[in-house]
């Protein structure tokens, strides 16, 4: 037998620390690896993290409504069967550093050699440097008083002085303003746009709705939308994958996706969330609208399981209300976000004659380390075929 460690393995793309909601097994339990073991309370909503290996749980170290960084055990399991690389690690091993976003160099507030002596992690490193932060006025809380990531955010999201004008964030919208300004830091970022007629498409719908399965959720735009950019990304894989690493180091890579793990951006009250449908590619559209349905609503109630999260593409539709047109900004590490506007009537010719059809334009954002304008054009152009096209899978 070998005592295997649980820790928090990252579920959001900004996240670096949880709240311990719930245990839902206790101490002697058998578990299965890859079931619910804990409920965690990120800034956005509660994940379920699932065991790390089958076995015995035989420790918790971190109670309910306790809080954890990514990357800390939590627990020990007792397992007959314990995968090496996974055993009697230490709390924020090397590999949950790495995962963690950093910010390019830049001048720090005190000199390089000096930030070294101080004990912190190199992403702590990272984000001081970039925000002007000096390392050694901020009190660490990890082993041996090293400061960590999280501790340098909290210095950054220090509440202004008494007194002072404006309003404080919520915890999804200070979510929200990091990853944005993350993604606007460390991504070179370009769009292409290009129109798209819905009139096949509408047809098709009606068709379809008169087919549908009873108690399937309504087919929506977005389910289509879905099916067509998964499609378009198994024949692009270039933008289905995720750029990561220091570009200037020759670790730097780019990780393809093995299927198509698409965001669909959803407005709420105070910012964005993101659930995720995974493998939409072996999907139908009866599939997807479930998928989609389950996923949103989870969102909405602030409790997604962890495989409703992370994404290598998003999708973002504002509806009949939105914009005719908009730029949508790239949520690391995705590889690109498509940004819908609203359909509407436009004059276009047809057959060198003047109509009227059902049009939006689509905006597409690519990270430029991932794609270049060539191939990011070309995928456009095969969506925008998809879209206006008749082949479509219903069941």
């Amino acid at each position: 037998m070998a005592l295997v460690a649980q820790h928090i393995p990252k579920v959001g793309l900004v996240m670096d620390e949880v709240k311990v909601v719930r245990w839902l097994k206790n101490v002697g339990d058998e578990l299965v690896a890859g079931e619910p073991l804990i409920e965690v309370e990120t800034e956005k909503s509660v994940v379920e993290i699932e065991a790390a290996a089958s076995g015995r749980l035989t420790q918790i170290l971190v109670q309910a409504e306790g809080r954890a960084a990514v990357g800390d055990q939590v627990a020990w399991i007792e397992s007959a069967a314990a995968p090496a690389a996974r055993t009697a690690q230490t709390p924020r091993t090397a590999e949950a550093e790495a995962v963690e976003p950093t910010l390019p160099a830049a001048r720090s507030a005190i000199p390089a050699a000096a930030a070294e002596r101080i004990r912190s992690t190199p992403v702590a490193r990272k984000l001081a440097a970039g925000h002007g932060i000096d390392l050694t006025a901020i009190s660490g809380t990890g082993p041996g008083g090293r400061v960590q990531l999280h501790d340098v955010r909290r210095a950054i999201e220090a509440p202004a002085r008494p007194g002072a004008a404006g309003q404080s964030l919520s915890p999804m919208r200070r979510a929200l303003a990091r990853a944005m300004t993350l993604s606007n830091a460390t991504v070179p970022q370009f769009t292409v746009a290009r129109s798209v007629e819905w009139t096949v498409l509408q047809e098709l719908r009606g068709e379809f709705s008169a087919k549908w399965p009873g108690g399937s959720p309504k087919l929506s735009a977005n389910d289509f939308l879905l099916q067509a950019v998964a499609r378009a990304l198994i024949e692009f894989p270039a933008l289905n994958a995720t750029f990561s690493g220091d570009p200037q180091s020759a670790d730097a890579r780019i990780v393809h996706a093995s299927g198509a793990h698409i965001g669909l951006v959803v407005a709420v009250d105070d910012g964005l969330l993101v659930p995720v449908i995974h493998d939409v590619e072996q999907l139908s559209l009866v599939e997807i609208a479930r998928r989609r349905q389950n996923a949103v609503d989870s969102a909405l109630k602030g409790r997604s399981k962890r495989e409703e999260v992370g994404a290598t593409f998003s999708i973002s539709n504002l509806g009949a209300d939105g914009p005719d047109r908009f730029t949508a900004i790239i949520n690391p590490p995705q590889s690109a976000i498509l940004a819908v506007g609203r359909r509407r009537d436009c004059v276009v010719a047809r057959a060198g004659a003047a109509a009227v059809r059902p049009m939006s334009d689509l905006t597409m954002t690519v990270d430029h380390r991932v794609a270049d304008g060539r191939l990011a054009s070309q995928f456009l152009a095969r969506l925008t075929g998809i879209l206006e096209g008749r082949h479509w899978r219903l069941e």
